[in-house]
């Protein structure tokens, strides 16, 4: 691994090695490697997540190396540069006609894609469902036995490399049409009510509390987040702003999936 990052990096700093025959094979290595979840974009440690940016330089090398070309499935066409992913079978991965993942995006076992897209780079845990019209963007990391609800929109990342990508943590619910960007972090067992939209600005605030505690690019653990919004000042006049509403949490006493029907009755949330 430590040979494939110095001729990554080697190659990111000398664009006119893309030509060697060696440095292709190990911008292909990587690639491949993310395809089959033996290399991820980004990487949980201690509770902290650890982005591998030399990964993300690989991806961004790959487009380069790859020729337009016509790709048909069926009686369906595409033109691009980069092939679709195969192998659900041997990944155990439901794939309902027509969701979409492209090489070098990895689902794990028990994945179940309805008609929506995963693009590359992109990591889905067990379990997992990406519902339909969902989308996965570039190099986003996706926890096990996450929902991702009807419509949602996980943002992708590639450049600038040292940004972070958008992180689902495990068993978290994110309701439909929910968007989340620009790297945000959303931790393990979380709900996200219908049209949540998040990213590095948006004000988190939680308001379970007899005062007022802001986050920015990060929602806690077991949060239940649903849209709101707060007065703010300008030239022409005092008008509402979006921000969102950590309005309570998921109780510990039960199972996540017991945990998620009673946070979603118990606060009213719409998904």
């Amino acid at each position: 691994m430590e040979k494939l990052k110095e001729s990554i990096e080697a190659v990111w700093n000398n664009r006119e090695l893309l030509k060697s025959i060696h440095y292709q094979i190990a911008i292909e290595s990587v690639v491949d490697l993310l395809d089959k979840g033996q290399l991820r974009v980004a990487s949980p440690h201690e509770g902290e997540w650890k982005v591998n940016e030399w990964v993300k330089k690989a991806v961004i090398l790959y487009f380069p190396l790859r020729q337009m070309e016509t790709l048909e499935a069926g009686i369906m066409e595409f033109h691009d540069k980069i092939p679709l992913k195969h192998n659900y079978k041997e990944l155990g991965v439901r794939v309902v006609p027509h969701a979409v993942a492209r090489y070098g995006a990895f689902m794990s076992s028990g994945v179940i894609l309805m008609p929506s897209y995963v693009n590359i780079g992109a990591w889905v845990g067990k379990g997992t469902m990406v519902d339909t019209w969902a989308t996965v963007g570039s190099c986003a990391q996706i926890g096990e036995n996450v929902h991702l609800s009807g419509g949602v929109g996980i943002g992708g990342v590639l450049e600038p490399v040292q940004a972070a990508p958008v992180i689902i943590e495990d068993d978290c619910f994110i309701g439909s049409r929910s968007i989340v960007v620009e790297g945000v972090r959303v931790a393990r067992e979380a709900v996200l009510g219908a049209n949540v939209v998040l990213t590095q600005s948006t004000r988190i605030i939680d308001v379970s509390g007899p005062e007022a505690i802001e986050y920015r690019g990060f929602v806690p653990e077991r949060s239940v987040v649903i849209p709101g919004s707060f007065p703010k000042q300008f030239p022409a006049g005092e008008f509402q702003v979006a921000c969102a509403l950590i309005i309570g949490k998921r109780k510990q006493s039960t199972d996540t999936k017991t945990s998620l029907n009673e946070a979603l009755r118990e606060y009213g949330v719409q998904t």
